[in-house]
């Protein structure tokens, strides 16, 4: 029986490209995979079939001779079909180990990956002042560090860790799950690819102690709720010669009772009297660093918002600041004596007086434009 052309199988035209090819086999594989078709009797044959095309075109030689002389091209080559799930392992692994999560036999060469060390987070809560002017913490950090007495390998000092005989030190073995065979950490070194025989004391063979760290931070001026500073290299430390991880320093400023933040400004209430409002007046408003005069001037109304520029917060990083708001309320006298009723149903009176000239005033102006058109 004559085979069919690889090309077909793959379903792509005689000048594709190796991307183009990989990519069809891939989609093949994953199509005809014998476990995602247990009720197609075919599904095996074809996924065969897809695996001896890919092996003949992913090569430029057998490629080139494919194209020349077809199958009888392949007649001494070297390819003789794939006789069970290890051929397509053998040849393919790399493969299923991207599309599918398979290994090879014998697992990852070389022992475990460096893996990275886990972040730590540290909350510190500072005053409005202090998130201000910045300031200089000491932080006690519980964490885990390398042992020092073994140098995080976990052995007794003169010892060293044994290969794991179970995994070859390759700190993963196979296990057989239908067609295929997957890698899954070993069971006795737990990914490590060694075993320690003769535990250090110190750590009881974890590699690691627990210990508080001191560390001395500087908090920026300016910073706000929820910015993080980080450490690096403060967090856990890492496994298999991974680096370790970082220490993020989280803030929270306080609520402040005299200010309210808004940003990188600051907003001030204060109150002053209807006397201050309507002839006007230089009042003292606290800020950060003390208190400043401020003018209040005539006819000022209630609600009205006053800018000091500059005393409000440091923008992080830079020389300028924010500004601070002073919101003035309009306070209104409770009690009034008799005289001071007095004095200001006259002062009603002069204001309804002269509210009455103005709108006479008005009038007659108007009358005296009508009359001259």
């Amino acid at each position: 029986m004559s085979k069919s052309d690889y090309y077909e199988i793959l379903g792509v035209a005689r000048e594709a490209s190796d991307d183009e090819i990989k990519k069809a086999y891939r989609q093949m594989a994953f199509k005809y995979h014998p476990d995602r078709n247990p009720d197609d009797p075919d599904a095996e044959a074809k996924f065969k079939d897809a695996a001896e095309a890919y092996e003949i075109l992913r090569d430029p030689q057998k490629r080139a001779r494919y194209d020349r002389f077809g199958h009888e091209g392949m007649n001494g080559s070297g390819f003789d079909g794939f006789h069970s799930a290890d051929d397509i392992f053998g040849a393919f692994g790399d493969i299923f180990g991207e599309f599918f999560g398979f290994g090879q036999q014998g697992g990852r060469r070389g022992g475990p990956r460096p893996q990275a060390g886990s972040d730590l987070r540290y909350d510190l809560t500072v005053t409005l002042k202090e998130a201000a002017t910045g300031k200089e913490v000491e932080l006690n950090i519980p964490k885990n560090v390398s042992c020092t007495e073994c140098d995080g390998t976990g052995a007794k000092p003169g010892s060293s860790p044994e290969t794991c005989r179970h995994c070859g030190g390759a700190g993963q073995v196979q296990q057989s799950q239908g067609f295929f065979r997957i890698a899954i950490t070993c069971p006795i070194c737990n990914g490590r690819g060694t075993v320690i025989t003769d535990p250090c004391p110190n750590c009881k063979g974890n590699g690691v102690t627990r210990e508080t760290r001191n560390l001395s931070v500087r908090i920026p001026a300016g910073v706000d709720n929820g910015n993080r500073l980080r450490l690096r290299g403060e967090g856990e430390p890492g496994q298999f010669g991974g680096p370790a991880g970082d220490l993020y320093v989280v803030i929270h400023v306080e609520e402040d009772k005299t200010f309210r933040r808004q940003g990188q400004n600051l907003i001030l209430t204060t109150e002053i009297s209807f006397v201050q409002a309507i002839l006007g007046d230089k009042i003292e408003v606290p800020t950060l660093d003390g208190t400043e005069t401020m003018d209040i001037p005539k006819g000022t109304q209630s609600g009205e918002v006053f800018s000091l520029r500059g005393y409000g917060m440091p923008h992080p990083g830079l020389s300028h600041s924010g500004d601070l708001l002073v919101e003035v309320i309009v306070k209104t006298p409770r009690g009034v004596s008799k005289k001071q009723e007095e004095l200001l149903r006259e002062f009603e009176a002069l204001e309804e007086e002269k509210t009455s000239k103005k709108v006479k005033k008005f009038f007659k102006k108007a009358k005296e434009k009508v009359m001259g058109n």
